[in-house]
């Protein structure tokens, strides 16, 4: 069994609020779920206006399909969310 882990940065601009941020990633972490089949949350700088870091884990039993699972998720966010650009991620299989 293959855990795949992956730690997305987001960048948001043009956003003042928390409760802006909140909409956004909501938005994004919602859609996730739903397009890949993988757990997902914001996992850090919570209270960080025009930043969001969010946590994807997929669970399979193979690591190139975990891999490229998780790889997919992050081209999806670049492709479908260019109001939250991808500053970096990192992707990590146990």
């Amino acid at each position: 069994m293959i855990i795949g882990a992956c730690t997305i940065i987001l960048h948001l601009p043009g956003v003042f609020s928390l409760k802006e941020k909140r909409s956004i990633v909501k938005s994004v972490l919602a859609r996730l779920r739903n397009e890949f089949n993988v757990s997902a949350a914001e996992v850090d700088a919570q209270d960080a206006h025009t930043r969001a870091v969010l946590g994807v884990a997929c669970v399979s039993g193979s690591s190139e399909y975990a891999r490229g699972q998780l790889e997919a998720v992050v081209r999806w966010i670049e492709e479908n969310r260019p109001d939250a650009p991808v500053i970096d991620y990192a992707i990590e299989l146990l």
